[in-house]
């Protein structure tokens, strides 16, 4: 494993400071763990709720464990996030919650208080160090109105980005009439906001028990689930400039996606609200270069454009890509236009980094002068 816990050398911010936003490297799949939010709900006993829990066998349950033990640090410490950010070659961190800490499963005014709490943690960190972060958040999706009101929240006040979604909400998909997400689809197109949607396993996941299925196989399902009916059931069709970007490479979508033109043409039940054929909704979405395979990586390419894939890690977790920039650079091929577009051209200009950027450093200084509480 090639992380360490040392503490970040003074050079980390000074590095990002001199390039400004020529050819930065930046990370949009990387995750933080806010401890008290942790602490607070920890007598709910979350992981009762999470598939990525109960869909697992007890040899995955204690490998689990044994990986939070050992990178906790990297979740929530960020002297050692910065660390490994400069061995990594990473310039800036689009940096998320925790997947499992999106909360869903509780009460709708819980669920808003434990997103507010998560995205002021989150701008804080941005807030104290503006030149390696930039900030995505979380919604209450369990509740449209509070989860269009987080999202104004975040975006207009707290200056984040975008946010977080997991793909599906208890259970329901995204575009379920009884969760009534239309209004929070169009308030992020319309705020020019990210959304990120990772999945925390797959929800149901009882053929999944062994060997980890449920993040080796489960994962990029149900990411393949939820982005195929935000494509079957409109959403990305009503909302053209809707910024939606998938992990783990789109899942199986991006590499399987002539099936579903095939079926639009052949079948009058999947017509049954695309007005155009499914692939050109895929192509609206993001995906990032978690692949694991250059060649891989190089079919996603081809297929969807160096436009529209960025440089992921999934930082700190096992499952992620632990030298990005050396990866990258073993698809064969790629001009290096291609290469600083998708090691952190697209993201810079997705995340509207560049006219972010002032507005982010005013902001850090009214941050650290006590507006907010501390960051945990």
């Amino acid at each position: 494993m090639m992380y360490s816990c040392a503490p970040a050398s003074s050079a980390s911010t000074t590095t990002v400071r001199r390039k400004k936003n020529t050819n930065l490297k930046i990370d949009i799949h990387c995750h933080y763990l806010n401890r008290d939010v942790a602490a607070k709900v920890a007598y709910l006993n979350p992981a009762q709720h999470e598939p990525s829990v109960q869909f697992a066998n007890a040899l995955t349950r204690a490998v689990n464990v044994k990986q939070m033990q050992d990178r906790a640090p990297m979740l929530s410490e960020i002297a050692v996030r910065l660390k490994h950010m400069d061995r990594m070659g990473i310039d800036i961190q689009a940096v998320s919650p925790a997947p499992n800490q999106t909360y869903y499963w509780t009460e709708p005014g819980l669920g808003a208080e434990l997103a507010r709490a998560v995205n002021e943690g989150i701008a804080q960190i941005v807030a104290q160090w503006p030149d390696r972060f930039v900030g995505l958040g979380s919604v209450p999706l369990q509740d449209p109105g509070l989860a269009v009101a987080e999202l104004e929240y975040a975006i207009k006040k707290l200056g984040l980005r975008g946010v977080e979604i997991n793909p599906s909400v208890n259970g329901m998909e995204l575009t379920d009439s009884r969760l009534a997400l239309e209004k929070f689809f169009a308030k992020a197109q319309d705020l020019n906001a990210v959304i990120f949607m990772h999945p925390i396993g797959y929800t149901q996941g009882e053929r999944l028990m062994d060997h980890y299925f449920n993040n080796v196989i489960g994962n990029p399902l149900e990411t393949t689930v939820a982005a195929s009916h935000l494509i079957f059931d409109g959403v990305m069709e009503r909302h053209p400039k809707l910024k939606v970007v998938l992990p783990h490479a789109g899942g199986y979508l991006a590499h399987y996606w002539a099936r579903m033109d095939h079926a639009w043409k052949a079948r009058p039940d999947c017509r049954t609200v695309l007005k155009r054929k499914p692939s050109r909704s895929l192509e609206k979405f993001y995906f990032d270069t978690i692949t694991f395979d250059p060649g891989m990586l190089k079919h996603l390419l081809e297929r969807f454009g160096a436009d529209h894939v960025l440089l992921g890690t999934d930082y700190p977790y096992d499952m992620g890509v632990e030298d990005p920039v050396a990866f990258i650079k073993k698809v064969p091929g790629l001009s290096v236009a291609q290469r600083d577009r998708i090691m952190g051209g697209n993201a810079a200009r997705l995340l509207g980094l560049s006219k972010a950027r002032e507005a982010r450093s005013r902001r850090s200084t009214s941050l650290r002068n006590g507006r907010m509480a501390r960051a945990p």
